[in-house]
C-alpha cells in the first residue's frame, strides 16, 4: 500500500471533529428532504382526491429508490469512495427537487421520489458507514446516537415545509434545493477523499451477508421497524389526521414531535446502551414505545395528548436504527460492518416501502386506528423476540 493511500485511509477513518460535524450536517439535510416531501406530497394527493392506498404507494416510491441504491451501495462505495458517493447523492437530489412543483403528476412524482430516494440513500450509506467504522467500541452507541439524532433533527424540521405552502407550491422545494446546494459545496471543499480499507484474505460478499444475518438478525430488525414507523407516520398520518378532523396546521404541528422526542432521548439511550447493553435498551424502548402508539387512537383529536404520546414514543423508537446498527457492530467482526450496513439499509427501506402501503390500506378499509395498532404491535412483538435471541462470540470465531 502506498504512502498516499495509507494517508487517505487514515484521514477517512480518523474521527476528526470537523469531518464528523460535516457528516452530521449532510445527514440533517437528507432527513430534512424526506421529512418535507412525505407530508407535503401526501397533502397534495389527498386534496387531488387520490385514494389513501394510492397515496401511500406513491409515498413508498422514495424508499423503492433507496432500496435500489442499497443493492449497489457497497460496490459503488468501493469504486467511488465515501466523498464521491456522497456528492453524487447530493447532486441527484439538487437536480430532482425543483421538478416536483413543475410537473404535478402522480406517475411523474413516483419517478422523482425514486430519484430522491436514491440520492438520500447514497448520502446515508456513505456517512453512516464512515461514522460507524471510525467510532471506538466504547463510544459507538453515543456517536451513532448523535448521527441518528441529527437525522431526527432534519426529519422533524421537514414537515414545517407545509407552512411554506402559504407562499406557493414552489416555495418549500426551492428552499430545500438551496440548502442542498450549500451542503454539496461544503462536502466537496471540506471532506477528504478515500475508500474503505480492504482486509487481506477477506471472505466473499455472499458469505459475509449470510453470516451477518445468522449472527445479528435481531440487531438488524430495528432498522426495518424504524423505517416502517417513519414512513407510515409521515405518509399516512396526514391522511389519518384529515380524516379525523385535524387541520393541516395541526398536522404540521404534531409530526415534528416524533423527531423532537428522538432529539431528547436518543443520546441518553445511546449512552445507556454503552453501559447496560444494546439489547436491554432496545427491548425496553420497543415495549414502552409500542404501547404508547397503541394508545394514540384513544385520545381522539386532543392535540396536546397526541403530541405527548408522539414525543415519548418517537423518542424511544427514534433510537432504533442507530442502536440496532451499534448492536450489530458489537456482535460482528469489523470486516462484516459494510455488509451489515447494507443489510440494515435494506431492512430500513423494506420497512419504509411496506409502512405507507399497509397504513394506507388500513385507512381505506375504514379502520384509521389500525395505523397505530399495527405499528405498536410490531414493536411489542420485537421486544418479546429479544428473549429468544442469543449472542455468540463471533468476533473471536471470525
Amino acid at each position: 500500500m502506498s504512502d498516499t493511500t495509507s494517508s487517505n485511509r487514515s484521514s477517512i477513518y480518523s474521527n476528526q471533529t470537523s469531518h464528523f460535524v460535516i457528516l452530521i450536517i449532510a445527514i440533517i439535510t437528507a432527513g430534512l428532504s424526506q421529512g418535507m416531501l412525505l407530508p407535503v406530497l401526501a397533502i397534495f394527493l389527498e386534496r387531488m382526491g387520490v385514494s389513501s392506498t394510492v397515496n401511500g404507494l406513491n409515498a413508498a416510491a422514495l424508499y423503492v429508490g433507496s432500496f435500489a441504491m442499497t443493492l449497489a451501495a457497497e460496490r459503488l462505495l468501493g469504486v467511488l469512495g465515501f466523498k464521491k458517493l456522497m456528492l453524487c447523492g447530493l447532486l441527484l437530489v439538487v437536480i430532482t427537487l425543483p421538478l416536483f412543483p413543475l410537473y404535478p403528476s402522480i406517475a411523474f412524482w413516483f419517478v422523482l421520489r425514486m430519484l430522491v430516494g436514491i440520492g438520500d440513500s447514497a448520502i446515508h450509506y456513505s456517512a453512516q458507514l464512515w461514522v460507524l467504522m471510525a467510532a471506538p467500541a466504547e463510544k459507538r452507541g453515543r456517536n451513532l446516537s448523535i448521527y441518528g439524532m441529527s437525522y431526527g433533527i432534519g426529519f422533524s424540521i421537514g414537515p414545517l415545509g407545509i407552512r411554506l405552502l402559504d407562499w406557493g407550491m414552489m416555495a418549500p422545494f426551492l428552499i430545500m434545493t438551496i440548502v442542498f446546494i450549500i451542503v454539496t459545496v461544503l462536502v466537496w471543499i471540506k471532506l477528504p477523499d478515500g475508500k474503505p480499507a480492504k482486509e487481506e484474505g477477506s471472505e466473499p460478499q455472499k458469505g459475509r451477508f449470510g453470516r451477518s444475518y445468522r449472527w445479528a438478525w435481531y440487531a438488524l430488525i430495528p432498522a426495518l421497524l424504524y423505517g416502517y414507523m417513519e414512513a407510515a407516520m409521515n405518509s399516512n398520518f396526514p391522511v389519518y389526521g384529515l380524516r379525523i378532523g385535524l387541520t393541516t396546521d395541526a398536522i404540521a404541528f404534531l409530526l415534528p414531535f416524533i423527531g423532537i422526542g428522538g432529539l431528547v432521548l436518543q443520546l441518553p439511550l445511546g449512552m445507556l446502551s454503552d453501559r447496560f447493553g444494546r439489547k436491554k435498551i432496545l427491548m425496553l424502548s420497543g415495549s414502552i414505545g409500542g404501547l404508547l402508539f397503541v394508545l394514540v387512537p384513544l385520545v381522539g383529536t386532543n392535540i396536546w395528548m397526541m403530541a405527548a404520546l408522539f414525543a415519548v414514543a418517537g423518542g424511544l423508537i427514534g433510537s432504533f436504527f442507530s442502536l440496532g446498527l451499534a448492536y450489530a457492530a458489537d456482535i460482528l467482526p469489523k470486516m462484516y460492518l459494510p455488509a451489515a450496513n447494507v443489510l440494515a439499509s435494506f431492512h430500513f427501506n423494506f420497512g419504509s416501502i411496506v409502512g405507507p402501503a399497509v397504513g394506507g390500506k388500513g385507512i381505506e378499509m375504514g379502520s384509521a386506528s389500525s395505523l397505530f395498532w399495527v405499528l405498536g404491535g410490531c414493536y411489542i412483538l420485537f421486544a418479546a423476540m429479544g428473549f429468544v435471541f442469543r449472542e455468540k462470540q463471533n468476533k473471536i470465531q471470525a
